[in-house]
């Protein structure tokens, strides 16, 4: 009998269990997108800290100090660093306006700032990008199902997809707020279990970063392979943190901007200091199993064969909890934005309340089969995630900044400023095979480029209105 297949099973059951129990509250559009605007600081702070603990911070940071060593940690720190922005300077602010302007999503305030047309690119490019980090979560999901019972990769994606698809369906924000609850208690006790145990197994600390057994760079915080390592994630990954849509809309959840401050910016602590763990474990992996081939596999390998059955089980869960919570924040965003920025807005605006949140429900259905198909095209959790936070940063970094610090821009500066990353993004990987240009990265450079163009079309603009 396989024990750890057993939990999972009885874990996924559990997790349908309590979203289908929350949803017998949700009634209305306002219940399923933003949760009444209820949440509490600790609700908030759950919910945000459960989705950004996922595939990437878990699974994918892991592989890079499986492969980089103490450096993966800036996976989890740009991470926090950018939920530390988003706690400080733009939650509170963004929260004001959507709870004076009864806002939704991250596209009703690029309408309300920028006019339709903006909404309706970042909604479109959103949607795309989102898929792909869909993908790596259940990427994720998969590799754990793999190494616990053998179960091929297309089997084991299409089981992650489901259990997370009917929970949030059902419930939305408020039933995925209360499911993560679950999940981030399950996932907190399961590494903080298993990380003493692990270390002790292969040696300690010292044995981890002795250059007689891992490479010499294993103890360098500050080391960087290329752009998708080291403190350059920070470029790639920090404003992705600061202005995700799911992210953005979990704050219009908020109670209040002080529920925000606290909620987010203790959560931005806890994830900090949470990046230690998978870096602990990657870097351990590397010394009890150099042998590991994909770096999917090297977190779920090294709880199954360095823990007891039941803490292993334990941990497990753990995994597949943060690939799940995290699911759930990007059908949020999969879901709202083609049913309340696409449909609603420009297929069927007088549609009743009742018609968007059935199509937002379909929406969930349709990311879900989506991501699935995705997450059998693409090889690793990082390869992944890259596509969606490159994409997300150079599209959206700079028009939802610019506009809560500046009424000069309009929707040209907006557009031009999301043509310029996007295309700037493009060329800069075709031109250097996705290197960039030293500590210049991909995404860095487009998401300058953008912003270089939104400051001077403003200014210029501005002046020949002026004249």
């Amino acid at each position: 009998m396989n024990v750890h297949l057993l939990l999972l099973v009885g874990y996924s059951i559990a997790l349908v269990a309590v979203g289908l129990w929350v949803a017998r509250l949700v009634r209305t559009t306002g219940d399923f997108f933003v949760a009444g605007r209820s949440l509490s600081a600790p609700l908030l702070g759950a919910t945000v800290l459960a989705a950004n603990i996922g595939a990437g911070t878990t699974v994918g940071a892991a592989g890079l100090a499986f492969r980089d060593g103490l450096s993966a940690w800036w996976w989890n720190g740009s991470a926090a660093i950018g939920s530390l922005v988003l706690a400080v300077w733009i939650g509170p602010k963004i929260w004001a306006i959507a709870a004076e302007r009864n806002l939704y999503t991250a596209g009703d305030y690029l309408e309300l700032r920028y006019g339709p047309a903006v909404r309706g690119v970042v909604a479109s490019l959103t949607w795309l990008g989102t898929l792909a980090i869909l993908a790596g979560q259940l990427i994720a999901g998969a590799a754990v199902l793999t190494v616990v019972a053998d179960i091929p990769r297309w089997a084991g994606t299409i089981a992650s997809a489901l259990v997370v698809t009917v929970y949030f369906m059902a419930g939305g924000l408020l039933g995925s707020a209360w499911v993560n609850v679950v999940q981030l208690c399950v996932l907190i006790g399961g590494f903080l279990a298993a990380v003493p145990i692990v270390l002790s197994g292969v040696g300690g600390l010292g044995a981890i970063t002795d250059p007689h057994i891992v490479p010499a760079h294993f103890g360098d915080f500050f080391y960087s392979a290329g752009a998708g390592s080291g403190m350059a994630l920070l470029a790639l990954l920090g404003p992705g943190f600061v202005i995700s849509p799911g992210l953005l809309q979990k704050v219009y959840g908020a109670s209040s901007a002080q529920a925000v401050r606290m909620g987010v910016g203790a959560q931005a602590v806890a994830l900090a200091l949470f990046g230690l763990i998978p870096t602990v474990l990657g870097m351990s992996a590397r010394v009890a199993h150099p042998e590991i081939a994909s770096e999917n596999l090297v977190l779920p390998t090294v709880l199954v064969e360095q823990l007891p059955t039941a803490l292993g089980a334990l941990a497990l869960a753990a995994i597949y909890s943060a690939e799940v919570s995290t699911c759930d924040a990007i059908l949020f965003m999969l879901a709202t934005s083609l049913s309340q920025d696409l449909y609603k807005r420009f297929v069927h605006p007088t549609a009743s309340d009742a018609r968007v949140l059935t199509v937002a429900r379909l929406a969930s259905v349709a990311g879900g089969v989506g991501g699935v198909i995705l997450a059998l095209l693409l090889p690793t959790v990082t390869d992944a995630l890259a596509i969606f936070y490159s994409l997300l940063g150079v599209s959206l970094f700079v028009p939802v900044i610019g506009g809560l610090y500046t009424q000069r821009a309009g929707s040209f500066e907006a557009l031009a400023s999301i043509a310029t990353g996007v295309l700037t993004l493009l060329g800069v990987r075709l031109l250097t095979g996705g290197a960039g240009f030293g500590w210049l990265n991909p995404p860095l450079v487009g998401l300058l480029a953008g912003a270089l163009v939104y400051s001077v079309t403003t200014m210029v603009r501005g002046r020949v209105a002026h004249a």
